[in-house]
């Protein structure tokens, strides 16, 4: 009982229970409160000066108290505050503030990161659950004093691998660090990918784009290296790691391999960019992303085709606007026989420009394409530079203009007509039965 006691130390919980109540109290809240005001002006003068509005901001998030910078600089004012108050009153509120704010900062560092990293994973918010009741947990156990016996408890737990001895305060550490070493290289890629494509566009932006996967790739695998040597985990016995990831890239992952390197070599070569207009294997649509494995194209029709690089290497790729975004498309209509050719084809060409999105230069053409079974086939093509806004609704507002205009000059739109011979055959004529003589 008495060893129960002294885990949960109640010395250090009766002083602090008894400075909480002491007057001296009131001056670390106004301390605090004027630490809050603080943080709250300089983060608001940031960021009008700098005029910051971008939602994806680490530092500043959508409002002031959702970045990373109001908690930090928050922070720092309490530690300031704090090592000034204790010269004339002894700590109660600043013993519980102090955690909750590296807390805050934790969880707001952790989650903000993410969300940039990673913009559309579903699984950032059991994360932020996660790394939130993580970081509170470790904030009550620091002001109860909990942590240092915990930590001493676990450090007794000791296996031996190899030539190395770990514990579980160890292993725990050891992933502590890791993690904040891999949300820092995703931190410093993540603002070296903002800056990168912030005005780039066109093949710039391929390049670039393959520059910021090969530097957050660069970035993580220096950060699992640290993360590894922090815990203790010699890196020459990566060398056997090293030589199985050979030997199962050879087998087994020879397609994910071939993925990664077509990717870099897309971005880098540029043979297909973000924004351009393509048709793999049946599937036409325009390029709205190029990651390391895959490429999404997505259809005028809202679509998305996840294609794997390596068939943008191997296979044939129609590219509609690798030198030039314009793409000509065409409509075809029929009108009878006996109507005016020359009148057709003034209307069809008028129509063709009722749409904004056509191009006056080059114009479009009509031609006599056909001599069909039914009518006279004309063919309207017109060029378009934005194919990515669709060209469902663009014919049919072509076809649209093109119909109004040949029934109000009594064009004929001929329906299909077939001709049926009926030839009538004589009856058939079913021969007499002959009939048994009568018998005997």
């Amino acid at each position: 009982m008495n060893a129960a006691l002294d885990f949960w130390l109640p010395d250090e919980l009766g002083q602090w229970m008894g400075a909480l109540f002491k007057p001296t109290v009131l001056i670390e809240l106004a301390a605090l409160a004027v630490c809050l005001l603080l943080a709250w002006g300089l983060v608001t003068l940031l960021r009008r000066n700098l005029r910051q509005s971008d939602p994806r901001s680490i530092f500043f998030g959508r409002k002031i108290f959702d970045g990373v910078l109001f908690p930090l600089l928050l922070l720092g004012l309490a530690y300031i505050a704090r090592g000034l108050v204790v010269l004339w009153a002894p700590l109660a509120v600043f013993k519980v503030a102090i955690p909750v704010l590296v807390s805050l900062v934790v969880i707001r560092v952790g989650v903000k990161v993410l969300q940039v990293a990673f913009p559309r994973a579903l699984w950032i918010r059991p994360i932020e659950r996660t790394l939130s009741w993580l970081a509170w947990l470790s904030m009550v156990l620091w002001v109860t004093g909990l942590l240092p016996r915990i930590l001493e408890e676990l450090d007794q737990i000791k296996w031996k691998v190899g030539a190395s001895t770990l514990s579980v305060r160890t292993m725990i550490e050891g992933a502590l660090t890791a993690g904040a070493v891999l949300l820092l290289a995703l931190w410093i890629s993540s603002a070296i990918e903002s800056r990168l494509l912030r005005s780039a566009t066109g093949g710039e932006l391929s390049l670039r784009k393959a520059v910021s996967n090969a530097m957050r790739a660069l970035l993580m695998f220096l950060g699992l290296i640290m993360a590894l040597s922090s815990v203790g985990i010699d890196l020459t016995a990566l060398s056997v790691l090293g030589g199985a990831l050979g030997v199962g890239i050879g087998f087994g992952l020879q397609k994910l391999a071939a993925n990664y390197v077509s990717g870099f070599v897309i971005l880098a070569e540029r043979s297909v960019r973000i924004g351009d207009s393509v048709r793999v294997d049946g599937f036409e649509g325009r390029i709205t992303d190029i990651t390391g494995r895959y490429t999404v194209i997505r259809s005028g029709v809202g679509r998305e085709s996840i294609v794997p690089n390596e068939m943008l290497i191997t296979q044939r790729v129609e590219n509609l606007s690798l030198a030039d975004p314009r793409v000509w498309h065409s409509t075809t209509v029929s009108v009878g026989y006996d109507s005016d050719v020359d009148l057709v084809l003034r209307l069809l060409a008028e129509a063709a420009l009722v749409s904004e999105r056509v191009l006056r230069d080059p114009a479009p053409s009509v031609a006599l394409s056909a001599f069909g079974a039914d009518g006279l086939e004309f063919t309207v093509g017109f060029w378009i530079a934005d194919p990515e806004a669709g060209l469902l609704g663009l014919r049919s507002q072509i076809n649209l203009a093109i119909l109004k205009a040949l029934r109000t000059h009594g064009v004929d739109i001929p329906y299909p007509q077939r001709v049926v011979h009926w030839r009538e055959t004589p009856p058939t004529q079913t021969p007499a039965l002959a009939t048994a003589p009568p018998g005997p």
